[in-house]
């Protein structure tokens, strides 16, 4: 029998029932980007949340943005099991736990019916819009002004009733709101962005400001945008993983989800509209956000950068199966003692070397089959995020800058789609444009270097640090990864 509400009410399976009714839930958080993160993150943590007195009107409609076929089949999944999926959470040592997950009452595809969308975002009973978009969604660039020349965004200020983008779909809705008295919501990313609540400030007001001068400034003075800090690792689900998760559960789950046991989540207390109470069921809160961003970002994205490149270049499609090469953990090790941890001021009460020993065990968790390919898609996203604060600090320093080059140059060669060994690695580039691509994967180093991606160190670069990334792009090709990897 297909996980649904009927199978839910007849509990014809062993993982444990909702402690909850679902017919007592109401939406009120709407959340862009249905993904896998979204549903073992911001969904897990309020459906612990649901089973609290006066907390059941925070449930959620989750929205999809993308059309096509494939994006057609995930949603009709989602209505056939009534919002319902399994959630397997997996420690390092190979124990799990199963859980079905209730808490989006609701899903959307967008392209379908955008103005089912709006209608949902205009009821004054969401007061969240939730999303995780990427690290490439935000449409900024390396100084923070929005993109106004992107073909969705152009369509969107052309057809604001028929909006393609999160940011049309907001704006539009906020508008809708302000005319009807409805008030604002808060717009929370849970995105992997250095202070992404200032992101997304600055990417739906510079949206809004094209539209409306006058609406982005009620927007902006009267819409939240807290900070967050994510963490966890939810891996892609193949059709022979889901076979095994269900096997695992006895649950006929065509959408389960899984995830490693680590969950963290570090918010601003900045709701506009309420929030639900998280604050009961782990989520931190806290007015330093952006120092707990900068210690995940800079340490475990990053090493997660250092990491997938090499690793494809090396043959692994795997997160767990690079951990088993003994150079490709010690790079990422030095790359964190050496280089990240010296110039890392983390929150009170957190041990950076105990936090380094946490990432190596994660990456090294078997269990979450997590591949190096999803990993590394957008990197010209996420190389910089990650890694650009790291960079302009060793730089100013004048630290040994052979380990962020070898990371640079691996990254340029994976571009070429073909690892060491001659397979393809097929890695999305979804925000890297058709020149920044030629350039990155051409002769022209110095070319190579000044792709958009890279800008936003270049300005503090040395020829000292091209020198080193041609050094390593040259001990690539000819020593091989492996022979290449700085001691």
């Amino acid at each position: 029998m297909p996980l649904n509400n009927a199978a839910l009410d007849s509990q014809i399976f062993d993982v444990p029932a909702l402690d909850y009714s679902r017919r007592s839930i109401s939406a009120g958080i709407v959340h862009f980007g249905i993904g896998n993160f979204f549903r073992s993150h911001l969904a897990a943590y309020t459906e612990r949340c649901l089973s609290h007195a006066g907390q059941q009107h925070w449930g959620i409609v989750g929205v999809g943005l993308s059309g096509g076929a494939r994006s057609e089949a995930k949603a009709a999944v989602f209505r056939e099991q009534d919002g319902l999926y399994s959630l397997t959470e997996m420690a390092p040592d190979g124990t799990n736990v199963v859980r079905v997950i209730g808490a989006m009452i609701d899903s959307l595809l967008a392209p379908a019916d955008p103005e089912a969308v709006l209608r949902r975002l205009a009821d004054p009973a969401i007061r969240i819009v939730s999303m995780t978009i990427t690290e490439g969604g935000y449409l900024l660039d390396q100084d923070n002004r929005f993109d106004a020349d992107h073909p969705d965004v152009r369509h969107d200020l052309a057809h604001p009733e028929r909006p393609r983008t999160v940011f049309g779909f907001v704006t539009e809705a906020l508008r809708r709101r302000l005319d009807t008295g409805a008030g604002p919501f808060t717009v929370l990313s849970c995105d992997n962005l250095r202070s992404n609540g200032d992101a997304a400030r600055a990417a739906f007001t510079g949206f809004a400001r094209l539209r409306d001068p006058a609406l982005a400034e009620w927007i902006d003075g009267n819409v939240s945008f807290p900070n967050a800090m994510v963490d966890r690792i939810a891996p892609t689900v193949s059709r022979e993983l889901a076979a095994e998760l269900n096997a695992r559960s006895g649950l006929d789950d065509r959408s389960p989800v899984l995830a490693e046991s680590f969950s963290q989540w570090v918010l601003e207390d900045a709701f506009c509209a309420g929030r639900p109470a998280w604050d009961r069921v782990g989520v931190q809160f806290s007015p330093a956000v952006h120092e707990w961003e900068a210690v995940k970002q800079r340490m475990l994205n990053a090493s997660h950068m250092m990491l997938t490149f090499p690793g494809m270049l090396a043959g692994f499609r795997f997160v767990h199966e690079a951990m088993t090469e003994p150079k490709l953990v010690e790079l990422l090790d030095s790359f964190m003692r050496k280089d990240v941890i010296p110039l890392l001021t983390p929150p009170e009460g957190v041990d950076l070397d105990a936090y380094r020993r946490e990432v190596l065990a994660r990456f090294s968790n078997a269990a979450m089959m997590d591949g190096l390919l999803r990993v590394g898609s957008d990197g010209a996203s996420k190389i910089p995020v990650f890694m650009t604060a790291t960079i302009r600090l060793m730089l100013e320093h004048g630290y040994d800058m052979r380990r962020p080059a070898f990371l640079i140059a691996s990254y340029l060669e994976a571009l070429r789609g073909r690892d060491q060994k001659g397979a393809p690695i097929p890695f999305e580039e979804p925000t890297l444009s058709d020149a920044d691509r030629a350039a990155a994967t051409g002769d022209d180093l110095d070319a190579a270097l000044r792709i958009a991606p890279f800008a936003g160190w270049q300005r503090a670069t040395t020829p000292a640090f091209t020198q080193a990334i041609r050094d390593a792009q040259t001990r690539l090709r000819e020593r091989g990864v492996l022979g290449a990897i700085p001691e």
